[in-house]
């Protein structure tokens, strides 16, 4: 947590939160006692008219994530654009992020990147592979423990096992870690362990190798 973004977050009159638990005890250590809403996927259309009634009612708002950056594959847009549309002024309050952090500590070119996000868990998947293959740029891909092997192996059969990935997990916490090597290599180190944490995946364009 930055010094601003305590600072914002003890003077808002709301504050809109992923999961108002997680959020709560962020705020109890710091001794801030403001208003808490939730602001999900789950009711992000009808929160964001409220949210946004109460800014046009003069009052303050801030959006955080559980983790990373609100808006980036977290809810957030819908209250940021509705603001925007009403000529309500946003700002940003920067934090951590786990795209730039993972492409920082990748060991990748990162002169150009492109930002996936989740893949569909299924329709339209090797639609999205086919596509990700193709990029001129590293490919950064979140994923969770369930499913990291799996996204793992359907990087190898749709990308070839030779081509160069950074996996890193539970960034900035205790067990962070980041495995560098071929798609093959990261499928045999994962498999052997138990994985646990968010993951984030960067994958190098076509033809990279380590030198």
């Amino acid at each position: 947590m930055t010094r601003r973004a305590v600072e914002v977050l003890g003077l808002v009159d709301v504050i809109a939160s992923e999961d108002t638990r997680v959020t709560r005890r962020l705020l109890t250590h710091f001794d801030i006692k403001n208003r808490c809403v939730s602001y999900h996927d789950k009711n992000e259309q009808y929160r964001s008219e409220e949210l946004l009634n109460s800014l046009i009612d003069g009052n303050s708002v801030a959006l955080v994530s559980d983790a990373g950056t609100p808006c980036i594959s977290d809810p957030g847009y819908r209250i940021v654009n509705l603001a925007k549309q009403s000529g309500i002024e946003v700002v940003s309050v920067p934090g951590p992020s786990a795209v730039t952090a993972a492409l920082s500590i990748s060991g990748l070119p990162t002169d150009h990147f492109f930002f996936e996000g989740f893949l569909p868990k299924k329709k339209g998947r090797q639609t999205r592979f086919q596509f990700l293959k193709s990029l001129e740029a590293s490919v950064v891909v979140y994923e969770s423990p369930m499913r990291i092997i799996k996204t793992l192996n359907d990087i190898s059969t749709f990308m070839g096992d030779i081509r160069i990935v950074s996996v890193c997990r539970e960034i900035t916490k205790k067990f962070e870690e980041t495995f560098m090597g071929t798609i093959g290599d990261a499928i045999t180190y994962f498999s052997q362990k138990n994985p646990k944490g968010e993951f984030v995946i960067v994958i190098a364009k076509d033809g990279y190798e380590l030198k």
